[in-house]
């Protein structure tokens, strides 16, 4: 959804991408606020991605990997970017195929949401996979990985170990609210 499909009280004057990547495009919107002044607001729009938070047994399947942006290695749920067509779900289980090697019996979306409201337009959803099965990884060519299992009761103190990531942060948390682990 982009700023144009929402009905809002701040009329947007100008919209213009400053800077646009095969993974992203920045930008803004000249806007006029309530009070008749006019201000720009900068943005990043980002496509749709999933987050996958994965049981086998009493543990948790996660990756670590290093990230460029932060220049850091990192545990993480598996992640990746919903492709056109796609649900939450299915992006879920392609993206636990492909980086984890295993094909889950059960996907079911937990939550999907707004990220980083103030400076993004990207959604995010977070998925739950069960009944895993080892299939045999089918990474990209951008994706060096090490896949790990977490137990459970250990995986929100390693979550929060920094770097923490907050994907999976909330992975845990969603997931624990709703009884799954």
């Amino acid at each position: 959804m982009t700023g144009e499909d929402v009905a809002h009280d701040w009329p947007i004057l100008e919209s213009r991408i400053e800077y646009e990547t095969g993974w992203y495009e920045g930008g803004y919107d000249l806007v006029e606020q309530p009070d008749g002044s006019e201000k720009r607001y900068y943005w990043a729009a980002l496509p749709d991605a999933v987050v996958v938070v994965p049981v086998v047994d009493d543990a948790l399947v996660m990756v670590e990997q290093y990230r460029p942006a932060i220049r850091e290695h990192c545990l993480e749920f598996p992640a990746g970017i919903v492709e056109d067509g796609e649900s939450y779900t299915e992006a879920g289980a392609r993206e636990l195929r492909e980086e984890t090697g295993f094909d889950p019996a059960g996907v079911s979306l937990l939550e999907d949401f707004w990220v980083a409201t103030g400076a993004m337009r990207h959604q995010r959803g977070i998925v739950f996979a069960e009944g895993l099965e080892p299939v045999g990884t089918n990474l990209d060519d951008n994706e060096f990985l090490e896949v790990t299992t977490v137990p459970v009761e250990e995986a929100l103190d390693r979550a929060r170990a920094n770097p923490a990531n907050d994907a999976t942060i909330e992975g845990i948390l969603l997931a624990r609210e709703d009884g799954l682990l």
